[in-house]
This record gives C-alpha cells, sequence and structure tokens, in this order.
C-alpha cells in the first residue's frame, strides 16, 4: 500500500497531468480509493485514524472520592491514579477534585459535576439511586471480601470478641462510628451490633459518635474520648504496619463477617462526553493497574490492594437493604 507521501506525490502527478489535457473540473479532485484509504473515523469527541486501532480522546475528566481519610493521603492516591489515567487513555487529562463529605461525593456526582467517583458501598448505592444507568466499573481484590473492625482503649474492659453475638459487651461504651455515611465505619458496624441486640440509640454509653473518617476514629479512641470505635479494616490494618499505633492504648477487639465496599462508579453518559469507546478504555485502564508499570506499585499500595477487579451493581444490594433498614437510604 502507498505511503501517505507516496500518494501525495501520485495525487500531484494526476492533477498536473489532468490539468495539462485540461480534462473537467470535476476531474481535479483526489481518486476515491485514495480518500478511503486515508480517511479518518470521528466520534463525538474522538477520532481514530486507519490503521490505528487506539482512538484518541479529548476533555477533561473529574475525578473524585469519599473523604475517608486525611485530605493529604487523598491527595496522594488520587493524584497517582489521575496521572497513570491520563499515561494509559490517550488524550485524556484527569483532574482530581476534593469534596468536603460523604454526601458531597454523591450530591456532585448526581449534578454531573464528577465524572468518576471512588465511592463506598452505601455511597454507590446513594449515588446510582439519583443516577439511573450509572456504571460500576471496578473494585479493589479486597473489596469483594471487605471487613470492619472494632477497636477499644485497654481501659474499656472488653475481651477479644470471636463472633457476632459477643458484640453484646459493646454495649454500656461510648461509641463512636466514621463518616454517618461510611459503609465499613457505620453501616456494617451497626448492622452487626443489631444482630448482637445492642441498639446504638439505646444501649451505648451517651450518644454514638461520629468522627468523620477512619484515621480520626483511630484517634479518638487512642485519645479515651470514646471507649470503643468501629473503622474500615484496611486503614487500620496499614497503621498498623506502619508502626503509628499506640497499642498501650488501643487495640482491636473484633473482625467483622465480610461484605462488599468500595468501588469505582461512572458518569452513564461518558462516551458522549469524550468519545466513543471512553468508558470501556477507562474501564480497562483500571483493570490493567497490576504493579508492572511504572508508579503502578506506589498506587496500588496507596489503595491498599493488588490490583482491581470488575465489580456488578448486584454486589450491593445486601448493602442497600441494611442501608434502608437503619435509615441511611430512602
Amino acid at each position: 500500500m502507498p505511503t501517505n507521501v507516496q500518494r501525495r506525490f501520485l495525487s500531484t502527478k494526476r492533477i498536473l497531468a489532468i490539468t495539462l489535457l485540461a480534462a473537467a473540473a470535476t476531474a481535479c479532485g483526489s481518486d476515491p480509493k485514495e480518500k478511503a484509504e486515508s480517511a479518518t473515523t470521528t466520534g463525538s469527541n474522538s477520532t481514530t485514524t486507519k490503521g490505528d486501532a487506539t482512538p484518541t480522546f479529548t476533555g477533561t475528566l473529574k475525578v473524585s472520592a469519599i473523604p475517608d481519610q486525611d485530605p493529604e493521603k487523598l491527595l496522594r492516591t488520587y493524584g497517582r491514579f489521575a496521572t497513570y489515567i491520563e499515561t494509559q487513555v490517550p488524550g485524556i487529562k484527569v483532574e482530581y477534585v476534593p469534596v468536603s463529605d460523604y454526601q458531597a461525593s454523591v450530591s456532585s456526582f448526581r449534578t454531573g459535576d464528577l465524572d468518576l467517583v471512588w465511592f463506598g458501598g452505601l455511597t454507590g448505592v446513594q449515588a446510582r439511586n439519583e443516577i439511573p444507568g450509572a456504571l460500576t466499573l471496578a473494585q479493589r481484590d479486597i473489596d469483594a471480601k471487605f471487613t470492619s473492625v472494632f477497636v477499644a482503649s485497654p481501659d474499656a474492659g472488653l475481651d477479644p470478641i470471636t463472633d457476632v453475638a459477643g458484640l453484646k459487651t459493646v454495649g454500656g461504651h461510648s461509641f463512636t462510628f466514621g463518616s454517618e455515611s461510611s459503609t465499613s465505619g457505620r453501616v456494617m458496624p451497626q448492622y452487626f451490633l443489631g444482630k448482637a441486640g445492642v441498639d446504638v440509640n439505646s444501649d451505648l454509653k451517651g450518644k454514638a459518635g461520629f468522627s468523620g473518617s477512619h484515621d480520626k476514629t483511630i484517634e479518638l479512641v487512642t485519645a479515651g474520648t470514646f471507649e470503643v470505635g468501629a473503622l474500615n479494616s484496611s486503614v487500620w490494618d496499614k497503621a498498623v504496619v506502619a508502626g503509628t499505633i499506640d497499642r498501650t492504648k488501643i487495640v482491636e477487639v473484633f473482625r467483622t463477617p465480610t461484605f462488599f465496599d468500595y468501588h469505582w462508579l461512572a458518569q452513564p453518559s461518558l462516551d458522549a462526553k469524550f468519545g466513543a469507546g471512553f468508558t470501556e478504555a477507562m474501564k480497562q485502564a483500571i483493570l490493567d493497574l497490576d504493579g508492572s508499570g511504572d508508579g503502578e506499585a506506589e498506587i496500588l499500595e496507596l489503595f491498599g490492594a493488588k490490583k482491581f477487579i470488575p465489580t456488578f451493581p448486584e454486589n450491593y444490594s445486601q448493602i442497600e437493604e441494611i442501608g434502608k433498614e437503619i435509615g441511611v437510604i430512602r
């Protein structure tokens, strides 16, 4: 097949020959076969050149996440993630947009200000209820069997708890959840406490607290502000490994049964916004994050995972049922 340079040269020769022969003006255009060979296919915001199977997209993808940890940690995590997506999805720019609280992530997704959000199980359900057709793209390997941990001050006098029924001993102690909309820091801990017969509205010492984030729950129990707390097991495990836990002031007393939790949720209209095939290209880039490329191992470490795997809306049916039961989903 002729190269582009050869085609241009041949086209010039044809035009010169036609001119010398005084052919009709309509005969002076490019050969139809040449047009077909050099044509480009353009989507709404993407262009694919013949011979190049990878489309180039345009626009700025707005990415966010529920603020479940310290803002500096979130900025580092999603800043690295944004850079990765830019390198894997040609032409796209990615901007990390911090939000003030869990519900702000849901409301900003509802208004279309955010394109892709790292939600917890509960907030993901809430966001999908607001935007029919929103797409669950991927979860970490650990999210298919996620857990919460109950932590306590040694002064609380709680022995290690071996099963859900044993959570009955949490009654009568001061207690803090994380965010009111946290799956692992509120919804599932409250559910398991209920299974043990503990009513969080009447069986605790004082009113249950809401720290706002998992690392803040650790701080409050460590400081003695609350005797017991519940949080995301991944955050707790990373803090233990990092050596930032003072075991003389806070200890793990129970780890819950497993449940589905965090996942990436995308707007249903991203192909129209960024170009045909964009959503699948972005999803594949997330699933391809395996630590083998530059900077990938750091991203996975920040997420506390070894890889991302596909997930589906039905995985969060239990969360939705429990959310309705405790009044956080209408």
